[in-house]
């Protein structure tokens, strides 16, 4: 009996490519609607699915491809007698070879003006039915759903004229990734769709960007995925102009820095290693951000990620060229920006995208045995929700500076204390075991500089101790989130020594 082959496509790269070899094997063609008519057009032999079912297309295709003609040819089994002698009797002809790839939900409902009623029609259903049916029968039917596998399909069908078991079995593997990602992202909308916040079943997936070399340390190994939709300032979405590869920890820390970058609207920089931020500088023009950034801290910088959101020009390149850096990321760099900065052979250069969506996405984490999921921390303080606990009030520019102050702290690994003054970090305590001991290293870094500057604080102060260690560094306001129970004791040292304080009423934890 002719083999047969069924072909549905969404997307019709390669098809006529690839239907041709079929023929040429004298395989014979079935096919439906739209792909039926791009092979009828290329002068191909082509059966409709009508001519197979004796059964027209009906409920505005909907159903044209559930029948038993279709899924008995392609779920019998040829090595059991009973299902040839079924298949025989219901005059059901084997359907060997699947090419079948589906509705473009995803890009569907990636439109800004994608309806509900679009979104639903583009959930297909005889497209992951197929693929599933030939996909479970793959020991005797080859099953094709992306178009990138259909060179080497072609190279093993002129070899030996059709494929062997290993590679029927890689291809149905795939095809029950693919369903399980489409139906992952059909879930995530219905659930969006009616307000689900915890689905009992969590159905996330992620499409592979780049295989790296290794993870954190080099025994490990380790993959980059992105998620199907840009989020705003999104590492993954970023293109490299110049540069080795990215490397895990790059990711990591690119991805950090981004995520500082995002809260500034105004000329800013960011400058991060391992995790945390080691200098952030915003001003009115990009060059002042950049140095505010530099000189916070010119020797942690040192083999750093540098992060700019305005375009990077010569002025600024030159110096970044004196410096030895993993990655520069920029929205764009300036033509002779680029000339100086690729002179350097492994420096990474990433531009951003020019329109990045503002998509929220949850934040997860896993750990043995599960995952943790919440809501990104997207809270700043806003000068209307603070309050002024102390007899001293802070200056405008004071103020300022303790916006600016709580909006880098709540990026930086708990306990997490930061200084600033004038739009510029001076010092940051990273991930301590205790407040005061993060104080204390953010203080000593600032030095003298700390004098008459603000600090900030992720969480509240459980004991008056870090306030006490701030009056010896000169500090002049400080920004927390107060809400401890011996507030007052830090309340009261601050109007002994006439510091204002201001609580936000927002702890910003960050493990």
């Amino acid at each position: 009996m002719k083999r047969r082959a069924l072909l549905s496509v969404s997307d019709k790269t390669g098809l006529i490519e690839l239907a041709r070899v079929l023929v040429k094997h004298d395989v014979e063609l079935i096919s439906t609607g739209g792909t039926k008519k791009t092979l009828s057009d290329a002068g191909l032999p082509v059966l409709g699915m009508e001519e197979v079912t004796g059964f027209p297309e009906m409920l505005d295709g909907r159903v044209k491809t559930l029948h038993p003609l279709v899924h008995g040819g392609l779920l019998f089994r040829r090595d059991l007698p009973e299902h040839v002698r079924q298949v025989e009797e219901a005059k059901i002809h084997p359907i060997d070879f699947v090419i079948v790839n589906l509705y473009p939900f995803q890009a569907t409902i990636s439109k800004p003006e994608c309806t509900v009623e679009e979104a639903i029609e583009n959930i297909d259903i005889g497209g992951p039915s197929m693929l599933r049916s030939a996909a479970k029968n793959h020991q005797d039917v080859t099953v094709l759903c992306d178009p990138a596998d259909y060179a080497k399909f072609i190279e093993v069908l002129e070899k030996d004229d059709a494929a062997d078991f290993t590679f029927r079995r890689e291809l149905a593997a795939k095809v029950y990734r693919t369903t399980a990602a489409y139906d992952a992202l059909i879930a995530k909308y219905m659930s969006d769709l009616c307000g689900v916040e915890n689905p009992e079943k969590l159905t996330e997936t992620y499409v592979l960007k780049q295989t790296l070399r290794y993870g954190e340390n080099p025994h490990q190994k380790a993959s980059f995925y992105a998620t199907p939709f840009s989020e705003e300032y999104s590492l993954a979405d970023c293109v490299q102009r110049h540069g080795k590869e990215l490397s895990y920890n790059n990711i990591q820390d690119a991805s950090a820095a981004l995520q500082i970058l995002k809260e500034f609207s105004d000329a800013s920089v960011v400058a991060l290693k391992h995790m945390n931020p080691c200098g952030v500088g915003v001003s009115t023009d990009l060059y002042s951000a950049w140095r505010k950034a530099f000189e916070a801290d010119p020797v942690s910088i040192f083999g750093g990620i540098v992060a700019f959101n305005q375009e990077v020009d010569a002025k600024i390149a030159i110096e970044l060229s004196e410096i030895f850096l993993e990655i520069i990321l920029a929205p764009s760099f300036t033509t002779e920006a680029l000339e100086i900065l690729t002179k350097k052979k492994n420096i990474r250069l990433l531009t951003l995208p020019e329109k990045t969506a503002k998509r929220y996405l949850k934040t997860s984490v896993r750990v043995a045995g599960g995952l943790l999921v919440q809501d990104t921390d997207r809270v700043s303080a806003h000068p209307s929700h603070c309050t002024v606990v102390t007899k001293t009030k802070p200056t405008n520019p004071q103020f300022i500076d303790a916006l600016f102050g709580e909006k880098v702290c709540k990026h930086v690994k708990s306990n997490a204390i930061v200084i600033v003054k004038d739009g510029q970090t001076l010092g940051v305590g990273a991930g301590q075991m205790n407040r005061v001991g993060a104080a204390e290293i953010a203080l000593k870094q600032a030095g003298d500089k700390a004098q008459g500057a603000v600090l900030a604080s992720d969480a509240f102060f459980p004991m008056s101790d870090t306030v006490e260690l701030a009056v010896k560094y000169g500090i002049t306001c400080i920004i927390q989130p107060g809400g401890s129970i011996k507030d007052q004791e830090s309340i009261d040292v601050c109007d002994q020594h006439s510091i204002s304080m201001i609580f936000t009423g927002e702890r910003h934890f960050k493990h």
